[in-house]
């Protein structure tokens, strides 16, 4: 199957030069840093103009291998709750995205939950941005989609566990997961909610951000994601985490009644 663009010219440009031009801006490299062989990294997924510079940072700093698993939310209620695509291509402006069948397929085996579905992928916006990213950062990559539209913890999991026998077998792939912080609240109430959930992803500590963020109602749109991801590092031994970049909305609009907060973290 071929998943066409869904935000081209709303969430990123959609003429190929001024897109690619603005991931170079967003992800241009620090000389005098070098690059992570990263396991992992949690990025944004807002529109451009408010999240992409705090992505970059993170693009930047990270090795990107050929192998890449996407692991974002389904924010519409349309399609299977844990959805994957195990073949065909995504479009965007620069061309098509290939999806590694052989990893997709190894996920699918290694946790029946996931569905192969078009119709949860089919306008979900929290992958496909992050697509043109890996395009002109890692030509020639593949990578497999999952979007999960459930934040029941058992199934967050067994979904992080098999990643992580996945990721095991496969050393040379990388889990870039998605997600947006608090939402539509002040400038100050989001930043402090923020750097709580922050915390706990620094540790490594799936149950914590969970609980956190459900028990203070921090409106974490990809906390399912960000279980998983951190479920499948501390199976695999992981414990190095960084944060790279923090922003909220306000930095760009200067309107601090009613932000969204952006985090850039890698795990390594």
């Amino acid at each position: 199957m071929l998943r066409l663009p869904a935000v081209a010219g709303r969430f990123y440009p959609s003429e190929p030069s001024e897109l690619t031009a603005e991931i170079r801006k967003f992800a241009k490299p620090d000389p005098g840093t070098d690059k992570l062989a990263a396991k992992a990294c949690l990025v944004p997924h807002a529109g451009y103009m408010y999240s992409g510079h705090v992505a970059g940072a993170v693009f930047s700093r990270v090795r990107l291998p050929q192998k890449i698993v996407i692991l974002g939310v389904r924010h519409f209620p349309r399609g299977e709750a844990m959805a994957t695509l195990s073949s065909g291509a995504w479009r965007t402006p620069l061309g098509d995205a290939p999806i590694d069948s052989s990893l997709a397929s190894a996920l699918q085996g290694q946790c029946p939950l996931l569905r192969e579905d078009a119709v949860a992928h089919s306008a979900e916006h929290s992958l496909e941005v992050q697509v043109p990213f890996l395009q002109v950062l890692a030509p020639g990559f593949a990578f497999v989609p999952i979007a999960l539209g459930t934040v029941r913890f058992e199934d967050l999991v067994s979904v992080g566990e098999a990643l992580a026998r996945v990721l095991a077998a496969t050393p040379d792939a990388l889990l870039v997961t998605t997600s947006d912080l608090n939402h539509y609240e002040d400038d100050l109430t989001t930043r402090g909610k923020d750097q709580r959930a922050i915390e706990r992803l620094l540790a490594l500590d799936a149950r914590g951000l969970y609980d956190i963020c459900r028990n203070e109602n921090i409106s974490m749109c990809g906390l399912g994601p960000a279980v998983a991801m951190l479920t499948a590092l501390s199976a695999l031994g992981r414990k190095q985490a960084e944060l790279v970049r923090y922003a909220t909305s306000a930095d760009v609009s200067g309107d601090r009644t009613s932000v969204v907060g952006y985090a850039g973290l890698i795990f390594s």
